[in-house]
């Protein structure tokens, strides 16, 4: 089950539908080490090439991925750069990239131990420092990785618009950086957990997870220069069959529920205008108000057995795994729902929102 419902197909001549390349939009959600998962969809994506993407917003992982992505189709190659990312991010070890220490990592202990109460006592314990008492040098391996993996002058000189979001601290506010702004300070500042990482200072304002208040930002995909199509590929599972009930499950469905609201609250907007566009309340293209046709490739059912921890593994074999279950997500996208693109909405919010 999950937060979209798809609507019923209609007869199309499929013939028609797979020619030529379909303009749109990608939204990428922030996740850490499950960002591989978008790695997947984004690989069988470009080796599909049926879909051109225009523009793209993200937050954390997903604006790493999305700065990769735009970096490689400025070379020619953007499969081989998401793959350079990736294995950067491995190559690092895990350590700090996401957030990681000691207490975190899958590697350090076996998983029953984890579930003891004073494991989770050490961890709370841990939790409890700043990072400016733990890391007081403030090193952080992610700004060797992103300068290795992504041209910033590419992506800066790119016709392909890239958001990413950023919550400034002091003004409790999300903060949209365009591609003319887009360094590794940028996509350092949008995956700053502030419990694992010092704040990211630019112009003097300090930065943290963009996910807080937008997880990602959808506003700036409707602007005139944009396609009307958005593929909102996420990292959180909306829904779940069970309520938690071990301290370990209650924390990890709690960070599901405050990274999501952001999201949900944003596509609750879009379905109100939609639906007021649809009665004449609103006129379509009049102001901000656009009517969006949006898609999705979810991560309930594709990493809903994935647990908080898992957001800071960087094992190659688990970063491997994670793209294969991309992979196959965006094959079952591109099966049942690729016809809607330039057409019609492929989810239907109004059975969510309406």
């Amino acid at each position: 089950m999950a937060i979209f419902k798809r609507k019923t197909a209609e007869p199309t001549d499929l013939a028609a539908a797979s020619t030529g390349r379909r303009p749109f939009c990608l939204a990428l959600q922030g996740g850490g080490a499950h960002g591989a998962f978008q790695w997947g969809v984004l690989d069988r994506l470009l080796e599909d090439d049926r879909l051109d993407i225009r523009a793209v917003s993200g937050v954390s992982a997903g604006a790493m991925n999305g700065a990769a992505l735009v970096s490689g189709l400025a070379s020619g190659d953007a499969r081989a750069a998401l793959d350079r990312l990736w294995r950067e991010i491995n190559q690092s070890g895990g350590r700090n990239v996401f957030g990681d220490s000691a207490l975190w990592n899958p590697a350090q202990a076996p998983d029953w131990l984890k579930d003891t109460p004073l494991w989770r006592a050490g961890e709370t314990l841990a939790l409890s420092m700043s990072p400016y008492e733990f890391n007081p040098l403030n090193h952080n391996p992610l700004k060797r990785v992103l300068k290795t993996a992504v041209d910033f002058q590419a992506v800066q000189g790119s016709d392909i618009k890239l958001f990413v979001a950023a919550t400034a601290v002091r003004q409790a506010r999300a903060r949209i950086f365009a591609s003319s702004e887009i360094t590794a300070d940028v996509l350092m500042a949008s995956a700053c957990l502030p419990h694992l990482f010092q704040a990211v200072e630019i112009e003097g304002e300090p930065y943290w997870d963009g996910g807080y208040l937008t997880n990602p930002p959808l506003w700036p995909l409707t602007g005139d220069d944009t396609p009307d199509d958005v593929l909102l590929v996420t990292l959180n599972p909306m829904v779940r069959d069970e309520t938690p009930r071990a301290a370990g499950d209650i924390v990890d469905r709690l960070n599901e529920i405050l990274f999501n609201a952001p999201l949900l609250a944003e596509l609750r907007a879009i379905a109100m205008a939609g639906e007021m566009i649809s009665q004449g309340q609103l006129k379509h293209g009049s102001g901000p108000y656009r009517q969006l046709r949006l898609h999705a490739i979810e991560a309930d059912g594709w990493l809903s057995d994935l647990s908080l921890r898992s957001k800071f593994n960087t094992e190659w074999s688990f970063l491997i795994d994670l793209k294969a279950r991309g992979r196959a997500a965006a094959d079952d996208w591109l099966e049942t729902c690729l016809a809607s693109v330039g057409r019609r909405s492929s989810v239907d919010l109004q059975a969510r929102f309406g």
